[in-house]
């Protein structure tokens, strides 16, 4: 069950540190080091930290060594939603599963995301084709130039966000494909990453 329990702001704070440490210094912090980043001399308070933490899922540790506590990777996930068009719009299909994402994605945990799967070729010029997973931050708004996830009158659609003066489309990045100007537009997410298909 790792990493189900949600953790208080102070002891993400800890895990935080803990990483962090590892990182940089190739060795997790004796629990002096954990009880001084708290702002305490008492060892008794980062042992309770570290009991909660590992209770919770978030830390390993190895008896009877100093310095034996490390992190456990936490498995990102994120909802996949259905389909998106990187061509003409379309519906995207309402059919969430769960995708795991690759230890080298790292999602701003600060804000919701979730995945679609790429139909078409409309954004072959930046990488994205059909077939691949975009990653997605919810969203509804957008600034001039961002990947987003927009729903227009004929359905939903991945394109390059335009603002020109006071006319506003969607950019394809594919020379075969026409840019898509609107009669109505709403923001629904910005794309922050990518899982290639195979």
């Amino acid at each position: 069950m790792q990493g189900v329990l949600p953790l208080t702001q102070r002891q993400k704070q800890a895990l935080d540190y803990i990483t962090k440490y590892l990182q940089e210094n190739g060795y997790s912090p004796a629990l002096k080091d954990v009880a001084s980043f708290l702002g305490t001399d008492n060892l008794s308070t980062a042992q309770y930290f570290i009991e909660q933490l590992t209770q919770k899922g978030y830390l390993k540790r190895e008896n009877y060594k100093n310095r034996g506590i490390s992190p456990i990777s936490q498995n990102q996930t994120v909802q996949l939603l259905g389909y998106i068009a990187a061509g003409n719009p379309i519906e995207p299909i309402e059919n969430p599963m769960t995708v795991n994402l690759p230890k080298d994605i790292q999602l701003d945990q600060k804000y919701p995301h979730y995945a679609l799967k790429v139909k078409g070729n409309s954004m072959m010029d930046m990488g994205i084709l059909d077939g691949d997973t975009v990653l997605v931050r919810h969203q509804l708004v957008a600034k001039n130039g961002e990947v987003v996830v927009a729903i227009t009158e004929d359905g939903a659609t991945l394109k390059v966000f335009r603002e020109d003066g006071a006319s506003i489309y969607l950019e394809a990045k594919n020379k075969d494909f026409p840019n898509i100007y609107p009669k109505s537009l709403e923001i629904r997410g910005k794309f922050v990453g990518l899982i290639r298909n195979g």
